[in-house]
């Protein structure tokens, strides 16, 4: 009878030792519970941007302007020109950095509850994982307010090779009647990898369609040194990367 109690606790005990395993290491390949991270919320990644991009990063993500603080814009350094209505809200956005978004806010947050109760600002600070995607590092990139205006919740979209320019030289235009931006080239590889890991890491859904263009994104513009250089800096921050650029940096020795 004895040894018929130890057989049973000794297989209790086992089952109890594979569940803690199975636990552990569904805990440590989570990316949000990932070890030696450290995330921010909107506000605390704002103060962190400063460490990331200067030297040969400080320059606008749609544009490519080179910029000196968030007040002083060099717009000869990309050709950049406000639209023409300075009756618009945006137009005085156009003499400012704003950190934007490369996955929208709204696209983040719309399916949570705290956004369909209130939006933006009641799931700021009030929704764990909405904080996480908010402030995440990967997703945040300097932009001319103007143009993070205009954009406002668009989806990136690419519908012509000779597109009629809104903003000086910048290739990067809007469509306000589609509801579409078109990102200039140089950074249309970074933007669907950052996609990529918002997906991964935080469940953001991809359409079929947005999908394929990401994909497409990603085989014809691959990563650059300065995007390498970006993931290595967010590393040294936040503490993690995006494998979708990391892979590609190791792969071509760019770290």
């Amino acid at each position: 009878m004895i040894n018929k109690f130890k057989t049973i606790a000794s297989k209790r005990i086992t089952v109890l030792f594979v569940f803690i395993v199975f636990v552990t290491l569904l805990l440590l390949n989570s990316p949000i519970l990932a070890q030696n991270t450290k995330h921010y919320n909107y506000r605390g990644a704002s103060r962190q941007m400063e460490k990331i991009y200067h030297g040969e990063l400080r320059e606008t993500i749609y544009c490519g302007c080179e910029y000196f603080d968030k007040k002083h814009i060099n717009f000869e350094s990309c050709d950049f020109k406000p639209r023409n209505n300075p009756r618009r809200k945006s137009f005085v956005r156009a003499n400012r950095i704003e950190w934007e978004h490369i996955v929208t806010a709204h696209n983040m947050g719309h399916f949570l509850e705290c956004w369909r109760e209130g939006g933006r600002k009641n799931c700021s600070n009030k929704d764990e994982k909405f904080d996480l995607m908010e402030g995440d590092l990967h997703n945040l990139y300097p932009a001319i307010g103007e143009i993070n205006g205009d954009r406002g919740n668009f989806m990136f979209s690419q519908w012509s090779n000779e597109p009629t320019l809104m903003y000086g030289s910048c290739e990067t235009v809007v469509d306000f009647k589609l509801k579409k931006i078109q990102p200039r080239k140089e950074v249309r590889g970074l933007i669907a990898r950052v996609h990529f890991y918002m997906e991964k890491t935080y469940g953001i859904r991809l359409s079929n369609q947005d999908r394929r263009l990401f994909e497409a994104w990603d085989k014809m513009y691959p990563v650059t040194a300065k995007e390498c250089l970006r993931d290595e800096r967010i590393f040294q921050i936040q503490g993690d990367r995006n494998p979708f650029v990391e892979k590609q940096c190791l792969e071509n020795n760019l770290y």
